[in-house]
């Protein structure tokens, strides 16, 4: 298995469960912070071929909910959300964690346990 790599905000409190919950398992990590090394087009593309972008793209977010009043007139297409998500990192559901050729997205123990133990 490849190392995991968790993107994500270091303050956000699921990121640092997953990071808890990586820890007491003793497995290792990567972690690639949004806030500090953003998020590449390329690799938004990546994940999108994984999973739909719609499961990464964070609509229940409070950077949405600010966005949301200057695009209700416009359809939110792959690209626009993409553009958002590369100026807005925030809005990218946490964590999304890249292994072996597949992402995870969000908290989820069960299905950590299949994937990574």
């Amino acid at each position: 298995m490849t190392t995991p790599v968790i993107y994500g905000i270091p303050n956000c409190d699921t990121v640092k469960k997953v990071f808890n919950w990586f820890k007491a398992h003793n497995l290792p990590y990567e972690f690639h912070n949004y806030k500090t090394d953003g998020i590449t087009a390329a690799k938004l593309k990546e994940w999108a071929k994984l999973s739909d972008w719609e499961t990464f793209f964070n609509k229940k977010s409070t950077t949405w909910k600010e966005l949301a009043p200057s695009l209700e007139n416009e359809t939110l297409t792959q690209a626009k959300a993409f553009k958002i998500m590369q100026e807005h990192t925030s809005i990218i559901k946490r964590p999304v964690i890249e292994t072996n050729g597949t992402i995870v997205v969000g908290f989820n123990e069960t299905q950590y346990a299949k994937q990574f133990l």
